[in-house]
C-alpha cells in the first residue's frame, strides 16, 4: 500500500484567512476539510471541497469538538453519545458540500485534542468510530490506540496515521501544540524519513517507539507549511520510489 499525504484544511473562517491552502495543496494527496465546529464556515468548506477536487485530491472530513474560540485543541467532556451526534452533524455538513460538488468523501479525521483523548478512551474512540461508520468512511487514526480498537469492534476501515510536524510523548502520545510554531523542516523530513524505512520515531526523552501507518498527516497552521508540505512529498516519493 501506498503511503500517502494528508493536510488539515479549509481552517479560515468568515473575513478571518488561516492557512495557505492553495501553497499546499499540490503536495497532498487527501485534505482533510474542517466542518465548521472547530474552524471553518459554509462558504469556506464549499471553496475548499472545490480546491481539492480541481486539484485531484481526495476529500475527508475534519470534525472536532464545539470549541471554535479554543480551535479545538482544549480539552471538553462530552458524552459518548454527544460526542457521536457531534461529529455525525459535522460529517454530514461537509459531505453535503462534496455531494454538490459532484464528489464523496474519503474518509474522516478527528481534529485536535479530541484526537489524543479518544486515542486513550474506548468510549470516546467507539464515538468517533460509530459517525464515521455511519457514512460507511474509514476512520484515520493511530495504530495500536483505542482509535484501532474502536473501528475494529463497529467494523468501521482503519487508516493508521503518522505525524510529521508534531512530536511524541514517551508513551506514544502527540503533543499537540495550542499554536502552531515554525516546524523544523529539516528534522520534520529525518523524522518520516526514519518512519517510512524504520518503523521507528525518536520521542521527546528519547525513547523509540513503533510506528504502524498507511498516511502521514500535516497541518496547514504552522508559517512556513507550504515548505512542510514540499519537503514531506520529496520524503514520501524517494522512499516509495
Amino acid at each position: 500500500m501506498t503511503v500517502t499525504l494528508n493536510c488539515d484544511m479549509g481552517e479560515s473562517y468568515g473575513h478571518w484567512r488561516f492557512g495557505d491552502d492553495a501553497g499546499i495543496m499540490p503536495f497532498v494527496d487527501c485534505a482533510n476539510i474542517a466542518c465548521g465546529f472547530h474552524a471553518g464556515d459554509p462558504t469556506t468548506m464549499s471553496r475548499t471541497v472545490e480546491l481539492a477536487l480541481r486539484e485531484g485530491k481526495k476529500i475527508g472530513a475534519h470534525p472536532s469538538l464545539p470549541d471554535r474560540e479554543g480551535f479545538g485543541r482544549r480539552e471538553m467532556r462530552l458524552s459518548p453519545d454527544e460526542l457521536r451526534c457531534a461529529f455525525v452533524y459535522q460529517i454530514g455538513a461537509l459531505s453535503g458540500f462534496a455531494r454538490a460538488a459532484g464528489a464523496q468523501l474519503n474518509h474522516v479525521k478527528p481534529h485536535g485534542i479530541i484526537y489524543g483523548m479518544a486515542a486513550r478512551e474506548l468510549a470516546l474512540a467507539t464515538a468517533l468510530a460509530e459517525a464515521a461508520k455511519t457514512f460507511d468512511l474509514p476512520l484515520f487514526g493511530m495504530a495500536g490506540t483505542m482509535h484501532e480498537k474502536a473501528a475494529e469492534a463497529v467494523g468501521a476501515v482503519f487508516v493508521g496515521e503518522f505525524f510529521a510536524d508534531l512530536s511524541y510523548g514517551p508513551a506514544g502520545e502527540l503533543i499537540i501544540p495550542r499554536t502552531h510554531a515554525p516546524v523544523d523542516v529539516e528534522k520534520a523530513a529525518l523524522r518520516l524519513e526514519r518512519a517510512m524505512r524504520e518503523g521507528k520515531v525518536e520521542a521527546v526523552d528519547g525513547t523509540v517507539l513503533d510506528m504502524s501507518f498507511q498516511t502521514v498527516c500535516i497541518h496547514s497552521d504552522p508559517p512556513n507549511a507550504r515548505d512542510v508540505a514540499a519537503a514531506m512529498r520529496r520524503v514520501l516519493d524517494t522512499v516509495q520510489r
